[in-house]
C-alpha cells in the first residue's frame, strides 16, 4: 500500500466516522420536531422490513409536530405499530390515514440524560478516530519498514495522519457543542 493510499483511506474512513456521529446526534430528540428522529424506524410492511421514509412522507408544519404522511392507506397501521413499538416514546395520533407525533417539552432531568448520551456517542466518534490513526500509523511503519518509504517520509506522514485526527476530532467536538446547545434550549 503507498502512503498516498493510506492517507486517503485514513481520511475517508475518519470522514465516514464522523458521518456517523453527526447522523446519530440527528436521532436524538431535542424537543423539536425533526424528520430524523423517524427515517430510520423500520416497519413490518407486508413481511419486509422497510424504513418508515420509504413508505411515508414526513414533514414538519410546525415546530413541536412531525406529520407521516403513508403513500399506502394500508401502510398506516405497519407504521403506527413500528412507532409504538420504537425507543422515541411519543405515542402517535391517527387522523385517517395521517399519522401525528407531538412532540412533548423535554423536563430538565431528561434534558440532562440526552447530554450524557450525546457526550458519550462523541467520545466513541473520537476513539474510532483515533483508531484510525493508530491503523493508518502502523501502516506507514510497515511501509517504511519494507523500504517503500524513508524515515522522514514516515514522519511526515505521521506529522499528516495527527493533523488530520486533531482536524476530525475538533469537527466532533463542535457538533457536539452544537447538539448540548440544541438539548437545553428551551
Amino acid at each position: 500500500m503507498e502512503l498516498d493510499e493510506i492517507l486517503d483511506d485514513m481520511e475517508l474512513k475518519m470522514m465516514k466516522t464522523m458521518e456517523v456521529v453527526e447522523h446519530e446526534f440527528s436521532a436524538i430528540r431535542t424537543g423539536k420536531a425533526s424528520p430524523a428522529l423517524v427515517d430510520n424506524i423500520m416497519v413490518d410492511y407486508y413481511g419486509a422490513q422497510t424504513r418508515i421514509k420509504q413508505l411515508a412522507g414526513i414533514s414538519t408544519p410546525e415546530p413541536r409536530l412531525l406529520v407521516i404522511h403513508p403513500w399506502d392507506p394500508a401502510g398506516a397501521d405497519a407504521i403506527e405499530k413500528a412507532l409504538l413499538k420504537s425507543k422515541l416514546g411519543i405515542t402517535p395520533i391517527r387522523d385517517g390515514r395521517i399519522l401525528r407525533l407531538p412532540m412533548p417539552e423535554l423536563s430538565e432531568e431528561r434534558r440532562k440524560e440526552l447530554d450524557k448520551v450525546v457526550k458519550a456517542m462523541a467520545e466513541e466518534g473520537r476513539i474510532a478516530i483515533r483508531n484510525v490513526r493508530r491503523e493508518a500509523n502502523e501502516h506507514t511503519k510497515k511501509v517504511q519498514k519494507e523500504g517503500k518509504i524513508t524515515e522522514d517520509q514516515m514522519h511526515n506522514a505521521e506529522k499528516k495522519i495527527q493533523d488530520k485526527t486533531n482536524e476530525y476530532i475538533t469537527v466532533i467536538d463542535k457538533l457536539l457543542v452544537k447538539k448540548e446547545k440544541e438539548i437545553m434550549e428551551l
